[in-house]
């Protein structure tokens, strides 16, 4: 069903929804060419690590849907045989560890999984000692490179999108506005690397603590570096369950209203859905997934298992569905680096996506604002790598 894409500027349209991912990093740069050669007239081995057995609530529902997902893909699939295995990881590094190593004494030319970031690190640790890749569902780009892969959409690759649409828009001069924690920091990082990948600069960065008073606390210094600095947008990293609610009401109160400036998020603004009626998000920019694609993928998830899938479940569709089409091509390097990162990339269930060679994933976003408490797609997501900014 899914295929690699042909060309940057050909894409396979058979597929019935896009592919979507999380991300690992690791510190080593991709050995190209690296990991097993097989024969794809035969079935081919591919381990799925789940967080199944971990003490923290929900992963046994997500395993399940990792799971899920996975076999929903291979169901999918024409002309090519998965042998799928499915192991526990417990979200631990050292079962996780333990796990890749019995995978690959079972025959496993591939791992997909685990999620947790140190857990994926030892996976990958173990698996490099036997040329073995990792398609990691982590978004930690701390953990990608070498035979670890991030399937994830990063800060970086989101911030890269938004800034050079604003940019096309008429609003290149940002001001960031980041929390004082480590996300925050990534957060604000990413905007900085994907303001000077554009024509976009950043006008000024404010941080604020993380309480309400700190954000009350920061509302004057925001509201007059936007003005001495010249900012004609905001870009806030944000999230809903964090301190956007309370800036997007404070600013406007202080003057720094959207009638004004841009607003723009790094996450997403339309989760929870209740988000989309506060006053102040009204006419943000924030990307997404394909809202088309992923819409197919989760109609098409629940009626097969009664239920909707986790947010990252289709991470797993997405691992097997590369694999699967790049089996499908006959190729007894399928699974190795320099397929893996072949630059057309693959259909995913939230919309286009590759693997780049430092291990991390670049995915193509639609650009949506916030319209009368609904989202509205204001600039698609691309159909192919060639051009979009991409």
């Amino acid at each position: 069903m899914f295929a690699v894409l042909k060309s940057a500027r050909k894409v396979a349209y058979g597929t019935a929804f896009a592919l979507s991912a999380l991300a690992l990093t690791a510190c080593e740069p991709v050995a190209i060419g690296s990991g097993p050669i097989i024969n794809t007239s035969k079935p081919v081995k591919v381990a799925l690590l789940v967080p199944r057995g971990s003490a923290q609530s929900g992963d046994a529902v997500l395993a399940q849907s990792l799971e899920n997902a996975a076999r929903m893909a291979i169901a999918d699939l024409e002309g090519v045989t998965i042998d799928l295995r499915v192991y526990d990881s417990a979200g631990n590094p050292e079962v996780a560890a333990a796990a890749a190593e019995q995978a690959i004494n079972d025959g496993a030319g591939i791992i997909l999984g685990p999620l947790y970031a140190e857990a994926a690190n030892a996976a990958g640790v173990a698996a490099a000692k036997r040329g073995v890749n990792v398609l990691a569902f982590s978004n930690n780009t701390a953990i990608a490179g070498g035979n670890v892969f991030t399937l994830g959409s990063t800060f970086e690759n989101t911030a890269r999108r938004l800034t050079r649409y604003a940019a096309k828009q008429g609003k290149p001069d940002i001001l960031v506005v980041s929390g004082d924690n480590p996300a925050g920091a990534a957060g604000r990082e990413a905007i900085t690397r994907g303001a000077a990948s554009s024509s976009a600069r950043v006008a000024g960065s404010i941080s604020y603590e993380l309480s309400q008073q700190g954000v009350i606390n920061a509302i004057p210094t925001i509201r007059n570096s936007a003005a001495s600095n010249g900012a004609d947008a905001v870009f806030f990293t944000a999230t809903t369950a964090g301190a956007l609610p309370l800036l997007t009401q404070l600013l406007p109160e202080a003057g720094l209203g959207t009638d004004t400036y841009q607003y723009i998020g790094l996450t997403r603004w339309d989760i929870p859905p209740q988000t989309l009626s506060l006053p102040g998000v009204q006419g943000a920019w924030f990307a997404l997934p394909d809202p088309t694609q992923s819409a197919k993928f989760k109609q098409r998830y629940s009626a097969t298992y009664g239920a909707a899938p986790h947010p990252i479940g289709g991470l797993a569709y997405d691992g097997v569905a590369a694999i699967g089409a790049l089996v499908q091509a006959g190729k007894g390097n399928a699974l190795t680096a320099a397929a893996l990162t072949q630059g057309a990339g693959f259909q995913g269930t939230g919309g286009i996506f590759r693997l780049r060679p430092d291990g991390t994933s670049e995915r193509g976003l639609a650009v949506a604002t916030i319209k009368d408490q609904q989202v509205v797609v204001i600039d698609q997501a691309p159909k192919s790598f060639a051009g979009a900014g991409f």
